[in-house]
């Protein structure tokens, strides 16, 4: 049966979930008598979704609410134990795999660090070792929190590089500068059998599961535009015009800042990842001069040179920061012109280890090299969510898809419109969130 747009009723009391579904989640607990307004559907259609939902123990009562002369109101909330998912975050010095309820509270989690090799500096990212690092880092999280893999709604990954989606392949990794050339990753980490083929994977770019994390529950929230810069190994950012939308990622560390200016990891002369991602200011550190602990790796080699600079007054360190702001604020100038955005976040390991006083000094040169009129109506600052942004940001992949089918599991094997009153398998114990 079609309604008269051309959606079937099954179209229309799907989104009439989802719209249901989403606004309990971020909004509630709520009345069915608040929904109305806040979803744009009529009293009657709101009934018959909560009914729907409560049926399938997706929405309980959570107490009542006073109401102007009449009887108290019903507050209702999404159910405690309905769904838990897997974000993984394949970043440049370790893969991290959590474990998270519904509400994004953390179950369980385990880290991979990427052994560094200074003589085969991609060695670290060979296909197979990374693989093998999620399909353990899967089974330990669902070990530690005694969880049936059969109860996730799917497992999210954030990935460096490009993602396209190809049949039969899946989702597949074009991460030059880790020297990726169309890894079909989704196929790869099905044929470990580490889950049941009814469990989905999602797998898209870091800094754009670095943004939608922030969008729903950081700094981006309320936002009507943001930029999210992810600050790493390398740079990278996402663009967010729709609160509610996955955003889209920017290739910005490879954006030209200085003509046959230093080589970058993907090879081109001049990008700004070579002036500004971890890896290269560690470098440049140490090329002026500067003596970064023999053998360390990136974090605790940029956190020498942050030492050098704030305690030391080290003039080379001091040089080196100031420099890199200046490209960064040009990278950023670039982001305000071209975007016009409200907010520029900054997150990834190395934004956040650089810091607030860092950023004051390229939000100058961004605004230096910016028009006036956006540059005038955008906020710098970073991310709140912290290191584990992009880990997050990857579980909500399947959060949102699950929003988006109106609570409904992605299973071939199950009918989408459920008998009242089943109890679906997948779900789990639900928690306060505590991410904020």
């Amino acid at each position: 049966m079609r309604a008269t747009s051309g959606r079937t009723v099954r179209d229309l009391r799907r989104e009439n979930r989802t719209a249901v579904l989403r606004r309990l989640y971020f909004d509630g607990p709520m009345s069915r008598f608040a929904l109305g307004p806040a979803t744009g559907l009529s009293s009657g259609s709101v009934s018959n979704v909560v009914a729907e939902l409560a049926a399938e123990g997706l929405v309980e009562e959570a107490g009542s609410v006073d109401s102007a002369g009449g009887r108290p109101r019903t507050l209702l909330r999404i159910r405690p134990g309905s769904g838990c998912m897997i974000g993984v975050d394949v970043g440049e010095t370790r893969i991290r795999i959590e474990l998270f309820d519904l509400t994004l509270t953390e179950l369980a989690r385990t880290e991979r660090p990427l052994a560094v090799d200074a003589a085969e500096p991609h060695a670290r990212y060979e296909v197979g070792v990374v693989v093998g690092h999620i399909r353990d880092g899967i089974a330990e999280v669902l070990r530690t929190a005694d969880m049936d893999p059969e109860r996730l709604l799917g497992v999210g990954v954030g990935v460096p590089g490009i993602v396209t989606h190809d049949e039969p392949e899946g989702a597949v990794v074009h991460g030059q500068t880790i020297d990726w050339d169309a890894v079909p990753l989704e196929r790869l980490l099905r044929e470990t059998g580490a889950l049941p083929a009814t469990v989905p994977y999602r797998i898209d770019n870091g800094a754009r599961t670095m943004g939608q994390a922030e969008l729903w529950f950081g700094a981006g929230r309320g936002a009507r535009s943001a930029v999210f810069a992810l600050l790493g190994s390398g740079v990278g950012a996402c663009v967010a015009t729709d609160p509610m939308g996955p955003g889209r990622a920017l290739e910005w560390g490879h954006l030209t800042v200085r003509v046959r200016g230093r080589r970058c990891r993907c090879g081109a002369l001049g990008c700004l990842e070579a002036y500004a991602g971890a890896e290269a200011l560690v470098a440049r550190w140490r090329e002026a001069g500067g003596n970064p602990p023999a053998g360390a790796g990136e974090e605790t080699a940029l956190a020498a040179l942050l030492t050098a600079a704030d305690q030391a007054a080290d003039p080379t360190a001091l040089a080196v920061l100031e420099e890199t702001a200046e490209y960064l604020g040009a990278g950023f100038s670039d982001l305000i012109n071209l975007f016009q955005p409200e907010r520029i976040l900054v997150g990834g390991w190395a934004g956040l280890q650089l810091g607030g006083s860092f950023l004051d000094r390229v939000r100058v040169h961004a605004r230096a090299h910016a028009l006036r009129h956006p540059a005038a109506r955008v906020t710098i600052g970073l991310g709140t969510l912290g290191p584990e942004a992009v880990t997050i940001g990857a579980a909500i992949l399947p959060l949102a898809d699950f929003f988006a089918r109106g609570g409904r599991r992605a299973d071939p094997e199950t009918p989408e419109a459920e008998q009242p009153g089943t109890q679906p398998a997948w779900r789990t114990t639900l928690r306060e969130r505590t991410v904020h």
